[in-house]
């Protein structure tokens, strides 16, 4: 019987155990949800895929300065009627009935057959191949930057978004530690107003109070609803309750004040741009190849075979209907040659392409001097933000301290009659103010130095300040 209670005690405590450790939540920290977002965001997967294409763009731009070899064969069953007469192939369609002209139609048919190997090569075309290259390997680089950009972006985003849940979370707290300072404020009224020590009217101040906090509550809870289903949007997960790494309310960065020695030109938004200039500036040189001729080599091997014998002309019954006389070829010809080719009105057209390829030019330098003024002027306010966030979090400790006394000085005084209502909930609405400066205090320190990691293009300004 001792046995089978002890049993019972020890399942009873591990199923307790069980319990408590699947309420828990695990902690999400801030590296996790960097790689879940980078793994999971649809625009990183996107911009990915777009990368890989150009690559593959890239390779096949490769193969294009191959020649190009064409194995064809034909077996046919006809007739071979012909008279003189023009003929053009309108669109490649045209019918070769090669045969004699004869007085009259007949309908004497048999097999015939032709098979033909050709091969043509644009052996110099003043560098358009290899400019061809040089544009997809421009535009390679531009998607590579364009996805690093946008890792960067999104690793920002969810920083930000991660700090400001975080913030959040802590004004709840506040507004929760109000509402019950009110409440408890309530329930002393209330009984000093029953027993006459206090006037009426100090209940409804009361109550005004409490319904003021719960209003604060909500709203503070809306807020931190919305930046969780964000933070969940930027993960690529479904929306849930985050629990959050304590450290951003708890202490500074350790070095704020870092100095950082990047050239802003590698930042990622500035080399995306500049990437985009040079896939313009290289569409520029390979749009004026187009002014120039190509050179092509050619050759050409048929056989050919036919049902009708040579005599068919002076009698139409030399002819045979046997698939294996038509398709054995009898006769071969060859060919070789060079040509070139050139439209000499191209140079017209190509000028006004090559004047609009380097307005395009021009618009994407004007966008990336843009970009570098702003990050340059957003450098200069990140110190600023960072020098004020520090020495509010250098002052914030003393609010709360003096805060906290004044709070419970006028609540004891009031207890004792020796205070108005209107001093104590003074001091209810500075503590409350004091707890929400102390809550975000540190946070701001930390929101200053993620700017300044924004502003400068290293997020490892942020990521290794832990």
């Amino acid at each position: 019987m001792l046995n089978i209670s002890s049993k019972q005690v020890i399942l009873g405590f591990l199923s307790v155990l069980f319990v408590f450790q699947a309420s828990g939540q695990k902690i999400l920290t801030i590296k996790e949800a960097e790689q879940t977002a980078l793994a999971n965001y649809g625009t990183i997967k996107a911009k990915a895929n777009q990368l890989n294409a150009s690559k593959a763009n890239l390779t096949e731009s490769k193969t294009e300065n191959l020649p190009d070899l064409t194995l064809s064969g034909q077996q046919d069953y006809g007739t071979v009627n012909s008279q003189y007469g023009p003929l053009y192939a309108f669109k490649g369609q045209a019918l070769s009935s090669a045969g004699p002209t004869l007085g009259s139609q007949n309908w004497n048919a048999a097999f015939g057959s032709l098979y033909i190997s050709t091969i043509n090569w644009d052996f110099f075309s003043f560098g358009k191949a290899k400019e061809k290259v040089k544009v997809q390997k421009n535009v390679v680089n531009l998607n590579e930057t364009d996805l690093v950009q946008e890792q960067f972006q999104h690793e920002i985003r969810v920083a930000s978004t991660y700090l400001n849940l975080l913030a959040a979370q802590q004004l709840s707290k506040a507004g929760q530690d109000n509402l019950n300072r009110a409440i408890d404020l309530q329930k002393v009224v209330i009984a000093r107003v029953k027993n006459g020590l206090n006037p009426g009217v100090d209940s409804s101040q009361a109550n005004a109070e409490v319904a003021n906090a719960k209003i604060v509550l909500t709203n503070a809870q809306e807020t931190e609803q919305e930046q969780s289903n964000l933070l969940a949007q930027y993960l690529g997960v479904l929306p849930q309750n985050f629990t959050l790494d304590s450290t951003f309310i708890s202490k500074a960065p350790i070095n704020a004040d870092v100095q950082t020695q990047l050239n802003l030109a590698n930042h990622p938004t500035l080399r995306y741009y500049q990437n985009l200039i040079n896939v313009s500036d290289e569409e520029v040189k390979y749009l004026r190849t187009f002014n120039y001729p190509t050179f092509s080599l050619v050759g050409v091997f048929d056989a050919r075979g036919t049902g009708f014998n040579q005599g068919y002309g002076a009698n139409q019954s030399l002819y045979t209907s046997s698939y294996g006389t038509g398709v054995d070829p009898t006769r071969y010809n060859y060919l070789f040659g060079i040509g070139v080719t050139w439209n000499i009105t191209t140079p017209l057209r190509v000028h006004y392409q090559v004047k609009a390829q380097k307005f395009t030019s021009a618009q994407y330098q004007n966008t990336y001097d843009l970009y570098n003024e702003q990050l340059r002027d957003q450098e200069v306010l990140a110190e600023t933000r960072i020098s004020n966030a520090l020495k509010n979090y250098r002052e914030v400790p003393e609010e709360v301290k003096a805060a906290t006394d004044a709070y419970h000085q006028k609540f004891a005084l009031y207890q004792n009659g020796l205070s108005n209502i209107v001093d104590f909930t003074q001091a209810l609405y500075v503590l409350n103010r004091a707890e929400v400066d102390n809550y975000i205090a540190s946070n701001n320190v930390w929101q200053a130095l993620l700017y300044k990691a924004a502003a400068t293009g290293d997020f490892g300004i942020f990521m290794n300040n832990f």
